[in-house]
């Protein structure tokens, strides 16, 4: 009876780990291998929306792929920004000569702003912004980053940042050509119409298509003169200016910054790791519930088991006899 017993409770150990192993396996499958649903739904507009309104919103609404054609196989529009920091001897010198340099070799450069702070003594930092062409851009980056060896100085920051802009300058000359396309034919629907209803519903349509004529024409315009002309920033500082003294004394300000910020990192370590435990918390649950019914199941039943100790017999002493 006892081999039986234990024979029953090995079954339903390894029944127990088998099921937690495979709940264990599922929730691992699932997470290496997420299934993301896409939804694209079309929005049907209200009211009396012409087929060039379609048109002209359907760049936007096409695939990726479709929007990254037009940059691979067309023309490519770039914004591109420079900003140049140089340590020199004298920095109105300099300034006063690169801002001769670029006029001359870019005629339609333009100076943007130009600022000096003082330092010292004689010494200024000097902050100066150009718009360039961007034909003559690479020949005004090379100059610029050669130009602080040649004069005993340093260049301290060179970065250069670039964005593409392909796609919305493509998709706003199309948007333009739709909206220019339907104020032609409303115009000749104007010239036909006849009914008073008719010639108020167009009028209202043809102002509205020519605001929007305006403002594609305004955006186009901006990105025409960010890809055409590129910003380029001079900092220019004394190579013999005295660098500001490290205060290494004791801090009680900086002392309790850090403090508060290790205890956020702290906090946030605590937050992301009860996150982690709420998201596995449907394959623990079910795991420790297992286990303390179990446990609880084994306790019981070893109490109710029947104990088999040995009888002992013990002779029962004669009756005395009293004399």
């Amino acid at each position: 009876m006892s081999q039986t017993r234990m024979n029953y409770k090995w079954t339903f150990f390894c029944l127990s780990c088998t099921i937690m192993l495979a709940m264990l396996l599922a929730g691992c499958g699932g997470a290496a291998s997420p299934t993301s649903f896409s939804s694209s739904p079309q929005q049907s507009s209200i009211g009396n929306t012409s087929s060039s309104d379609s048109a002209a919103h359907s760049p936007q609404s096409s695939g990726g792929s479709q929007n990254s054609l037009p940059s691979q196989i067309g023309p490519q529009y770039l914004i591109k920004t420079l900003r140049v920091g140089l340590a020199v001897k004298d920095t109105r010198k300099t300034a006063d000569e690169l801002q001769s340099w670029i006029s001359t070799t870019d005629q339609r450069a333009s100076s943007t702003s130009i600022n000096y702070d003082s330092i010292g003594d004689n010494l200024f930092n000097i902050s100066m912004s150009f718009s360039v062409q961007a034909s003559i851009y690479p020949q005004i980056v090379r100059y610029l980053r050669d130009y602080a060896p040649q004069q005993q100085g340093r260049l301290t920051d060179f970065n250069e940042s670039v964005q593409d802009v392909t796609n919305n300058y493509i998709d706003t000359q199309s948007r333009l050509k739709n909206l220019q396309t339907e104020q032609d034919r409303l115009l000749t629907l104007l010239s036909h119409a006849q009914a008073l209803s008719d010639v108020l519903t167009i009028e209202q349509r043809l102002t509205d298509v020519e605001g929007q004529i305006e403002s594609m024409e305004a955006q186009l315009k901006a990105l025409s003169d960010q890809v055409t002309f590129y910003t380029v920033s001079i900092n220019l500082q004394p190579i013999d200016s005295a660098p500001p003294l490290s205060n290494s004394s004791w801090n009680v300000g900086q002392i309790f910054h850090d403090a508060f910020a290790a205890s956020l990192g702290f906090a946030q370590a605590l937050v992301a790791f009860l996150i982690w435990l709420l998201a596995f918390s449907f394959y623990i649950v079910p795991v420790i519930l297992i286990i303390w019914l179990f446990t609880k199941w084994r306790h019981r039943s070893g109490k109710t088991a029947p104990s088999h100790t040995p009888s002992v017999y013990t002779p029962t002493p004669p009756p005395s006899t009293s004399l």
